[in-house]
């Protein structure tokens, strides 16, 4: 089925803004963008967008699909039997994409059901985004998130650790170079692999043509990172002059995930978050402000992850991380920007995805008013009208008003 969007704002992701644009859709592509008098295909669903905006289907670069979100999710996914992570995950993916989110990147999934969800919804089996899969994180022995990771001690064996993983499809491979704040007696300041270890697992993912990331927080980590060869940092924590320097010099992005922290500070410990979980949080959270305004003020690439599954930072929800950006500093426009086309970068699919554009995937959100005056519209879910994924209508709340012609 064609489809017509018709006559509103097209908020095209790559900075560009179109004032009463029409935007048709032929199968799963887009085929035409335009301002003006458009030539509609008669047999297309035509779609008002009176009162509306039109946006390319958001990228949340960091998520866990097989964490739930509850007050503490490392310890209740491993004690929960396989088949009921792996059930959940299937809603958390169906909601993910109902709220607006068309692709994703798992940063760390649980004995294998991230890369099982990717293929089911490649299949069409369940409705989902679009995936990339890390498979299980690289953690030194006890490291952060020893609970669910691959845990693998000296260069050598962190480096047969990456080869497995791209042996079971992992299409990225995740790195712990830091420690963190929801594993229990692990200091996220902390360096934990090794540039060296760090290096191995780089060249091996490299050699496969696959990007990898890391968690870092501290700042001696996160250089080991950089220095490592490492294509993307998440959380940032603790970043500094020498960190961001090389972060812009390299083309590395920051994955901030605003969201995560913000949820453990706003619930604490009365919400049944660990004590020890909330500690750290609000240690670090000064730091992490402070580094995501270094990061944007000197040029870094930043681009948008929330780390859902974490503690009451919910799947489907993800879209609050663009309120949390621009409470940071970046205009809505930059924040958009952060989950659409800067964030198809970050992915490597920036070719077919991240801006309303011809020729590209119709992955498509349609919401009710402006978000570049009230990037708050996003982050309320009765407020996406529409998600299109690959041309298909996956989600409509109701119909704009006037309906279809």
């Amino acid at each position: 089925m064609n489809t017509a969007f018709i006559n509103g704002t097209v908020i095209v992701g790559n900075g560009r803004i179109l004032e009463h644009a029409t935007v048709i859709v032929e199968d799963d592509k887009i085929v035409k963008v335009a301002v003006g008098d458009v030539k509609i295909p008669a047999d297309a669903k035509k779609i008002p967008l009176d009162g509306h905006s039109l946006l390319p289907g958001f990228i949340d670069c960091h998520v866990h699909l097989c964490l739930d979100g509850s007050p503490d999710p490392l310890s209740g996914s491993v004690a929960q039997p396989l088949t009921v992570n792996a059930l959940k995950a299937a809603d958390f993916a169906r909601r993910t994409l109902e709220g607006g989110v068309t692709s994703i990147r798992d940063m760390g999934g649980i004995n294998g059901i991230d890369l099982g969800l990717k293929q089911a919804i490649d299949t069409g089996l369940i409705p989902g985004p679009r995936m990339l899969a890390s498979g299980r994180m690289i953690c030194m022995t006890g490291g952060h998130g020893w609970q669910v990771g691959l845990e693998a001690d000296g260069a050598d064996a962190v480096r047969k650790a990456a080869r497995e993983q791209i042996k079971a499809g992992a299409d990225i491979i995740k790195l712990m170079a830091t420690g963190g704040v929801l594993t229990p007696a692990v200091e996220p300041g902390s360096e934990q692999l090794t540039e060296e270890e760090l290096r191995a697992a780089v060249e091996e993912a490299h050699k496969a043509g696959k990007k990898t990331a890391t968690h870092a927080m501290g700042t001696r980590g996160i250089l080991n990172a950089l220095r490592a060869g490492i294509d993307s940092i998440e959380h940032g924590v603790y970043l500094d002059e020498e960190a961001v320097a090389l972060m812009v010099k390299n083309k590395v992005p920051l994955i901030p995930t605003i969201s995560a922290l913000y949820n453990i500070e706003s619930r604490g410990v009365e919400a049944g978050i660990p004590a020890y979980a909330v500690e750290k949080t609000l240690r670090v959270k000064p730091f992490h402000l402070a580094s995501v305004r270094m990061a944007r003020e000197a040029g870094v690439t930043v681009a948008m992850g929330t780390d859902a599954g974490t503690p009451f930072n919910m799947h489907g929800e993800n879209l609050g991380e663009i309120k949390l950006l621009v409470q940071s500093g970046f205009s809505p426009a930059q924040a958009i920007e952060a989950g659409t086309g800067i964030a198809a970068r970050v992915l490597g699919v920036e070719k077919t995805l991240g801006s309303v554009e011809e020729g590209k995937l119709a992955d498509l959100v349609m919401v009710t008013g402006n978000p570049l005056d009230d990037a708050g519209i996003l982050a309320e879910r009765q407020a996406i009208v529409l998600v299109m994924k690959g041309g298909k209508q996956v989600k409509v709340n109701h119909q704009p008003q006037g309906g279809e012609q």
